[in-house]
């Protein structure tokens, strides 16, 4: 019975791993993008009702963020259609906000939600840096990296798919998509695959960078900026589980001939 059980699960493993439209890789998928998009409004409504938020029409600073977003968002737009893979970003209602913390973070929900922490921005320091971090984050919820995430957890944890998730486990349910995605996501902690949406979201957010304008060369002080802020203290969140700084850097500049092809400044 159990060797019949093993099978059915590894079966049912096999069949829901999906081709991504931009990386090629194949990834266990479990969920339907339209039910994490609806439960990411959810949450991050939950999110921006209990922190302050900063207006774009009195700050700078937020402006600043709603403008490389909606820069970055029309680039990856651009960037799927060419590809002929727009039908991967339906359902994407993209949305920038700056939330007042010290913390040292940004993230992307599916369906494009995003939150900047204002203390991420005294380690940017301007609009292309910041582009480079907004670059990676989104390219982690359009690549389906947290979509990836979340289903090995729900297999590990031995939940049941069928239907909506949310729904018929809701608590387990919130919990992994909380532990996953927004401000308490762990970053790929039991993850085998954790460092490669790591290199993967370095190179397309380069990318994605460069088409909207800004120079990926702004990278490489960047990341040194973050191995700064984290020298002598815990890492900030943000790097927590990220690849080493010397081997991030070295990929970047792999990465970056192919990125500055698609850099045009504005």
């Amino acid at each position: 019975m159990k060797k019949i059980i093993t099978f059915i699960m590894v079966s049912a493993v096999m069949l829901s791993c999906t081709r991504n439209a931009i990386t090629g890789r194949n990834q266990l998928s479990l969920f339907p993008e339209s039910t994490l998009q609806q439960e990411a409004v959810t949450q991050y409504r939950s999110f921006l009702s209990e922190n302050k938020v900063i207006s774009a029409s009195s700050s700078k600073d937020a402006e600043m963020v709603k403008r490389v977003g909606t820069r970055l968002a029309a680039a990856i737009k651009d960037y799927y259609t060419k590809e002929g893979k727009g039908a991967a970003l339906e359902g994407y209602n993209w949305e920038f906000n700056l939330v007042d913390s010290k913390e040292i973070n940004a993230w992307c929900m599916p369906g494009g939600k995003v939150v900047v922490y204002t203390g991420l921005l005294a380690v940017t320091q301007n609009e292309a840096a910041l582009a480079i971090v907004l670059g990676h984050e989104i390219t982690h919820a359009i690549a389906g990296h947290s979509n990836e995430r979340m289903s090995q957890v729900t297999i590990a944890q031995g939940l049941q798919v069928a239907g909506n998730i949310f729904t018929q486990n809701k608590a387990q349910a919130n919990a992994i998509f909380n532990n996953v995605y927004g401000p308490a996501a762990q970053v790929g902690v039991l993850l085998p695959n954790s460092r490669k949406q790591e290199y993967e979201a370095d190179h397309y957010g380069l990318i994605f960078a460069a088409m909207a304008g800004y120079n990926p060369k702004e990278a490489i002080p960047f990341w040194k900026r973050m191995a700064a802020a984290s020298q002598g203290n815990a890492p900030p969140e943000f790097l927590s589980s990220h690849p080493a700084d010397a081997n991030r850097i070295a990929q970047l500049e792999k990465f970056m001939p192919e990125a500055l092809k698609y850099y045009k400044p504005r």
